[in-house]
């Protein structure tokens, strides 16, 4: 029982992570109908920005590392405006496969862009928060668990009621379902996509300051690979429901943690991969998904 419980904590703390780059592609997906695939490497971004903030502030403390957090956000907010405004905007209203191919150019931008700005040697990432180990009857949680936990909750709190009890929440909400009418009763729809490329590039940047904390080191190309498992965890839990999104990058990071515990260790991997087969035979809307008839 200690085992299982101590499995399940380490899933669930993977799984937070997971959730918090998940709710970047499912926001996008939401409100435009597209994969942002450049949206892993906003990840990577946001763990290379809070490095060299995590190296101006106190380390070890709780003001330090939220300081880094906050500036990690800030930046890939700036960052995700930046991608939308001159990679995505002008190709609005055009074939989807323009935008798809656009999105892999931008994350293969970032990629090369991040190996000749920082390197491609893996950097140690600071210890941003107080570290310590509690056993709770066996079950030992580091205080990083507790911060990546605590920081994702705390997050999706703040991003339910901005979608739900706000002017902008319910604007994204309204351009999701119809945007020629909402621009017909005057919402901006412009500065709606800017805001929800801002928002979940946010959510990705403290998704991989998170990351970094629990694998202590960063490289320009950590976000291939959560990317995409972060991608599984959206179309798991249904691409473009927000409590979908959260659900399925748990889900993903408690059978991670539970797999790779086991004699399939080898295999967690390819089995993620395999659950998103499974989903899109099964359930392609995903668990909280609704499957939308779309006319010809």
């Amino acid at each position: 029982m200690t085992e299982f419980l101590q499995q399940l904590i380490n899933g669930v703390s993977l799984g937070a992570i997971f959730a918090l780059i998940a709710l970047g592609y499912t926001m996008v997906y939401g409100v435009l109908r597209f994969i942002n695939f450049a949206h892993a490497d906003v990840f990577m971004v946001g763990a290379f920005v809070g490095y060299y903030a995590g190296r101006l502030v106190p380390e070890h403390t709780v003001w330090g590392g939220l300081a880094a957090l906050a500036v990690a956000m800030v930046a890939c907010a700036a960052l995700g405006v930046v991608i939308e405004r001159l990679a995505y905007r002008p190709l609005r209203g055009g074939p989807t496969l323009n935008v798809l191919i656009t999105a892999i150019g931008v994350s293969l931008l970032l990629e090369n862009l991040g190996q000749y700005l920082f390197g491609a040697t893996p950097r140690p990432f600071p210890e941003l928060f107080p570290v310590a180990t509690y056993d709770l009857g066996g079950v030992y949680v580091s205080s990083h668990q507790l911060v990546v936990i605590g920081v994702t909750l705390l997050l999706l709190f703040a991003l339910r009621f901005i979608v739900l009890r706000t002017k902008i929440g319910t604007a994204m909400r309204a351009v999701s379902l119809n945007k020629q009418a909402a621009s017909l009763v005057g919402i901006n729809n412009d500065l709606v996509i800017s805001f929800t490329f801002a928002l979940g590039s946010a959510l990705a940047a403290a998704g991989g300051i998170l990351y970094a904390l629990n694998y202590p080191s960063i490289d320009p190309l950590m976000g291939v690979l959560p990317g995409l498992k972060a991608f599984v965890a959206a179309v798991l839990g249904g691409i473009g429901s927000i409590p979908g999104a959260a659900l399925g990058g748990l889900l993903l990071g408690v059978v991670e943690t539970f797999v790779n515990g086991s004699e399939w260790s080898t295999y967690k991997d390819a089995i993620a991969f395999a659950l998103l087969i499974l989903i899109l035979l099964f359930r392609p809307a995903g668990l909280l998904g609704h499957h939308a008839k779309e006319k010809v």
